[in-house]
């Protein structure tokens, strides 16, 4: 199974004054084609920086990201939002709804930028609002909606496109225990439906346990990688004696 996330000896380092402060300090990753990967630890562990390393929306100081094959540490400002478009959905903890849109015009704005036809494009969104239980909300705006369904139109938003990657930063962060079993559920099944490769940020075990492994993170450095028994099962692979 090919690997779709490729990440070599990245680094990021910030400086205060005469301080440096590894964000980053030499992270190897892959991720394969199928994959639903977490990265975890608390805050200040370096999770988030990688997941945004990957979307490319900041640069490393040293070392390479190949998403599909391309250096996403090499593109410029304008291949990024080409790359994004093409290859990446997303899902935020604070949803990142547009709030005088409703639940039907957030779902389709990706397929604007896509320049889908207005007719395509709702029947597109309205298909994917079913999918996650909204077809009661379409017309809702985000105020008129519970924070778990407004991840759920998040959720359709980002896959809308069917895109091939979805990074997911604490998609749980601002949910009880049994939306976030319902939310995870939920992502879970259409990244197996549309065999997409699932990167999740996430300090949550209840979030963390979906995971075909778990990439346990600290002071910018990777401490474990935790292997599944479904990981292996997945992609037909000999489970190893360690797991470190």
């Amino acid at each position: 199974m090919e690997n779709v996330i490729v990440i070599k000896d990245l680094k990021k380092v910030y400086r205060m004054g005469q301080e440096k402060v590894y964000a980053l300090n030499g992270i190897d990753l892959e991720v394969k084609k199928g994959e639903i990967c977490c990265l975890f630890g608390t805050s200040g562990s370096g999770k988030t920086t990688l997941l945004n390393m990957v979307a490319g929306l900041e640069k490393p100081t040293k070392g390479s990201v190949i998403v599909k094959g391309i250096h996403v540490e090499k593109l410029n400002e304008k291949q990024l939002a080409k790359f994004r478009q093409q290859y990446i959905g997303f899902i935020f903890q604070s949803y990142n709804l547009l709030p005088n849109m409703t639940a039907l015009e957030n779902v389709t704005l990706p397929l604007i930028f896509k320049g889908y036809p207005k007719k395509l494009r709702t029947r597109e969104a309205l298909k994917m609002l079913k999918a996650v239980g909204l077809e009661h909300r379409v017309n809702h705006k985000p105020n008129q909606m519970s924070g778990g369904q407004q991840q759920r139109v998040s959720i359709a938003r980002a896959f809308v496109e069917k895109p091939e990657i979805i990074l997911a930063d604490e998609p749980t962060g601002n949910l009880d225990s049994k939306t976030t079993i319902e939310i995870m559920n939920l992502i879970s099944e259409m990244a197996e439906k549309y065999g997409q490769t699932i990167l999740i940020v996430s300090h949550d075990t209840e979030a963390a346990a979906y995971a075909d492994r778990i990439v346990h993170m600290r002071d910018g450095m990777i401490e474990k990688i935790e292997v599944k028994d479904k990981y292996y099962k997945k992609f037909g692979l000999k489970e190893c004696a360690s797991n470190a």
